[in-house]
């Protein structure tokens, strides 16, 4: 009898512990996931998810670290299948994506490419720039959609109709926080705007690599820079700096720029040179780890490089 009573108990405990088990994995599964490769995706779902309790946004890239060198790790490939939405850029940095892609099942999970989202533009290699070897002679475009706010309002559009689809409950919530934060985009689309129009000159020069074409193309202006965007060299040579060097003087240009996580050694070399005054642009590719842990966002960022580059155009 007393065996039978052992038994009887040990199935109740273990039906009690398959039960709870159960409970939290089902109660894990109901908080809806959004994973986004880098920086501009997750704070654009970030801002239309905003006071949601029962959707998540995580990014893939850690804080402070080169997007273009990101390796996923086994937990990363993971996540990514067991995501609901799944946001990444395109182009060179994103190549490690395509082969997941095969096995990722697209019942389950929503895919969005950013450079799917506006009209892209070829890849440019402007007068003064490093030359990089080219492997192919393939047309390559320009994956850094996100540097334009008008970019970004047409992708958080977009971006905020597939969070519908996967949480229509919500559909309310996310509508008024992508308006939201599609207004604080037009601010700052104007103000940008604004500082061009009023300023002496229309050219910028970057001691960097350039990933800002559609930001430039949108508003007007013309730019000379170290390298092309994607590109992954760090040391110029004599001549391009040379180029730069004398551009800045002929010019009489005030600001040289680097980019943010950047060292800034070139724009140093330049400054030195002509007495200009180096200055960090945002491009919002990433940002630092004290940025991220103080929730810094894309307006934010836009905000600094509204006050950078009114002194770079006066």
């Amino acid at each position: 009898m007393k065996k039978i009573l052992k038994i009887m108990v040990a199935l109740v405990m273990a039906f009690s512990i398959v039960g709870l088990t159960g409970c939290n994995k089902t109660n894990k599964n109901d908080k809806l996931t959004i994973i986004s490769t880098s920086f501009p995706g997750y704070d654009f779902a970030r801002a239309i998810i905003k006071d949601s309790k029962n959707v998540e946004v995580k990014m893939l890239l850690k804080p402070g670290a080169e997007s273009h060198d990101f390796e996923p790790t086994p937990q990363d490939i993971k996540n990514i299948k067991n995501s609901d939405i799944f946001i990444y850029v395109g182009g060179d940095s994103d190549e490690w994506i395509e082969d997941i892609l095969k096995d990722i099942d697209l019942n389950k999970t929503k895919i969005v490419r950013l450079m799917d989202l506006v009209d892209t533009v070829e890849e440019d290699v402007i007068e003064g720039m490093e030359e990089h070897e080219e492997e192919e002679e393939e047309t390559e475009y320009d994956e850094h959609v996100w540097t334009s706010p008008a970019n970004a309002i047409t992708i958080t559009n977009k971006l905020k109709n597939e969070v519908i689809k996967i949480n229509r409950e919500n559909k309310e919530l996310y509508e008024k926080n992508a308006s939201n934060y599609v207004n604080e985009l037009t601010n700052i689309d104007n103000k940008i705007k604004d500082v061009v129009k009023n300023g002496k000159r229309k050219e910028i020069i970057f001691g960097d690599r350039f990933p800002l074409r559609y930001f430039v193309d949108h508003y007007g202006l013309s730019y000379y820079a170290a390298f092309p965007g994607c590109s992954e060299q760090t040391e110029a040579s004599a001549k391009t700096i040379s180029f730069l060097i004398n551009k800045v003087k002929k010019d009489k240009i005030p600001v040289v720029f680097h980019i943010e996580l950047s060292s800034g050694k070139i724009a140093n070399s330049i400054a030195k040179e002509t007495g200009a005054k180096v200055l960090e642009f945002k491009t919002a590719h990433n940002i630092s780890n004290e940025d991220f842990d103080a929730g810094v966002t894309y307006i934010d960022i836009m905000k600094d490089n509204i006050k950078v580059l009114k002194e770079a155009l006066n």
